[in-house]
């Protein structure tokens, strides 16, 4: 079993927040759209659209693109991508999931009582960080 950051339980909370905040106005939204209409395909396509945006929102923060915001706006299938996002999200900035191709350059494999854990800060200095850079 993996060593966690410390305040782990924190970090749940941070995402059951998060994961609230990229459903719940959905579901709400899409009861009032159907309460006006009187059409429940209208809640579905509202809480669905509202889910999509909160993914590509969270997805770049994740490790994933913000062009997966169209499978977060699939059914059921999105509220379970916008868990995975919050979930990772929350986890910042010591990241258990391995960075993807075009991170790389910013990314650094932590040692010590964070091993197996990466660090992908965003780089202020604007130089890339050639020393960093991991090929596969």
């Amino acid at each position: 079993m993996g060593h966690r950051p410390r305040g782990l339980l924190g970090r749940a909370s941070i995402a059951a927040g998060l994961f609230a905040v990229a459903v719940v106005p959905g579901w709400t939204l899409g009861d009032l759209a159907e309460q006006a209409t009187g059409r429940p395909e209208l809640d579905w396509l509202v809480t669905c659209g509202w889910s999509g945006l909160a993914v590509a929102g969270l997805a770049p923060w994740s490790s994933y693109r913000a062009r997966d915001g169209w499978a977060g706006a699939i059914p059921l299938y999105g509220w379970y991508l916008a868990g995975v996002l919050s979930w990772r999200v929350a986890l910042l900035p010591h990241r258990d999931w391995e960075p993807r191709r075009d991170e790389l350059w910013r990314a650094r494999w932590l040692t010590g009582d964070l091993i197996g854990f990466w660090r992908a800060d965003q780089v202020t200095s604007g130089r890339p960080l050639a020393a960093s850079r991991r090929t596969r």
